[in-house]
């Protein structure tokens, strides 16, 4: 069975960032891939800002080359919008494989705020992957008053597969400050580089 991580996002623009928290993710995991589901819209952004749906694949594509990353439009194929609907398409396409849930820490405060978050956390493993600034935030998010009794040592990360969910554990990796509301700040109109991307969907 595939060991997959499913990091979720806009990626508004795909960053280096991204790349480099999700390979020290896969390393710490012990996965075979990391799948990046580009969202065609976050319920929880708002559409003001969001570059179009096809640059934001295209710039997650280019970020990925040559790695273990692979960038799945599976959303925009499955029409589902709210991440616990994705998980349950995805998990009923591809049965042979062991799925863990990537977030960041500083999502872990709205966490409580998602489409039956507590199925969700009960579907798949979590695994919380820090961004500076934001620890604090994430121990002492509304979530956590539930999600506290399934935490997982992360000295245990690889056997992800052996646990029972709810599961949830706090990887400590190395910290990258790129982030993407300071790089479109930087360049407002990064989309236009990727305006004759193909349409094409891409298939896993």
């Amino acid at each position: 069975m595939a060991r997959i991580g499913l990091l979720g996002g806009s990626f508004n623009p795909a960053h280096r960032g991204h790349r480099r928290i999700s390979l020290d993710a896969a390393r710490a995991l012990g996965l075979d891939e990391v799948w990046w589901l580009v969202s065609p819209g976050n319920p929880l952004k708002p559409a003001k800002g969001m570059a179009p749906y096809e640059a934001r694949l295209a710039s997650a594509r280019e970020m990925a080359k040559r790695s273990r990353i692979r960038v799945s439009d599976f959303e925009r194929e499955a029409g589902t919008r709210y991440t616990v609907d994705t998980l349950d398409a995805l998990l009923k396409r591809y049965p042979a494989h062991d799925f863990v849930w990537l977030m960041g820490e500083d999502t872990v405060a709205q966490f409580h705020q998602w489409k039956d978050w507590r199925k969700l956390a009960s579907t798949v493993p979590i695994a919380v992957l820090s961004r500076p600034g934001y620890d604090d935030d994430a121990r002492a998010a509304r979530a956590m008053g539930w999600l506290r009794w399934f935490v997982r040592p992360s000295a245990m990360a690889k056997k992800w597969t052996e646990w029972s969910v709810p599961a949830i554990t706090f990887l400590r990796l190395p910290p990258d400050p790129t982030s993407a509301t300071r790089l479109r700040a930087q360049d407002p109109t990064w989309h236009q580089r990727y305006a004759d991307a193909p349409a094409h969907r891409e298939k896993e």
